[in-house]
């Protein structure tokens, strides 16, 4: 199997799979729906465009710096006719300051495009929402073997700050698709069928959450703060 991996990363992050109206809700960790986005656009792809390709990728996360969730109040106008309009106020939901290393798992060829595009994409790339862009490199490589084996030796990518909060020791959340009927998997709507403003589509996968992976830290105190993982104490 060829795995392509890639590092998200930023100050904001929102990952939203059920969110409508006046909540937008944002995961724990990326979603599969808003990482293929992100693909599709660095290729090129229009909202129109064929996406069968990308859908059929196996999909998985690992959660290297878990961030807080922040909430944001939205306000909005719009002109019609000439007047100004108020928009229904929203509230909005982000992750700040998470680091993921997410990886899918298909066909080569496919992949070593994807990870060219991502190099040089032919859209801006954002992490879930247009007010997300993201830090640094997202592509961490095209890599042989299981998407699971992959993620669990790829190197730890969060910031020296985060190691130094943790104890020498770390367990790093891993989520990854799973089969149907996969004991203890959580099914959720968020595989994109279709990216069309006209016609949005999204079929269900289901999820596993595994044994996390075990990450030396030596960076980290020598007594683990149990709290600093979740946004200290």
């Amino acid at each position: 199997m060829t795995v392509l991996l890639l590092r998200l990363a930023g100050p904001l992050q929102s990952w939203g799979d059920a969110s409508r109206f006046t909540q937008r809700h944002t995961r724990t960790e990326p979603t599969k729906s808003g990482v293929l986005g992100l693909l599709a656009a660095a290729q090129g792809r229009r909202r129109a465009d064929p996406i069968e390709d990308l859908a059929a990728l196996s999909f998985g996360v690992r959660v290297d710096q878990r961030g807080r969730i922040e909430r944001d109040f939205h306000t909005a106008i719009r002109r019609k006719d000439g007047k100004e309009e108020s928009m229904p106020l929203s509230y909005r939901y982000y992750l700040t300051d998470a680091v993921f290393v997410a990886g899918v798992a298909g066909d080569e060829a496919l992949l070593r495009g994807l990870d060219e595009a991502l190099r040089e994409p032919r859209f801006p790339l954002y992490l879930g929402r247009r007010s997300c862009p993201p830090a640094g490199e997202i592509a961490l490589g095209v890599h042989d073997g299981e998407l699971e084996d992959i993620l669990r030796s790829a190197p730890w990518e969060a910031r020296p700050w985060y190691r130094r909060e943790q104890g020498q020791m770390v367990l790093l959340d891993l989520v990854l698709d799973a089969e149907p009927g996969t004991p203890y998997a959580e099914t959720t709507r968020d595989v994109p069928l279709s990216f069309d403003p006209t016609m949005r589509q999204y079929g269900w996968r289901d999820v596993v959450r595994l044994a996390p992976v075990e990450m030396p830290n030596d960076m980290g105190r020598a007594e683990p703060d149990f709290l600093a993982a979740y946004g200290g104490a």
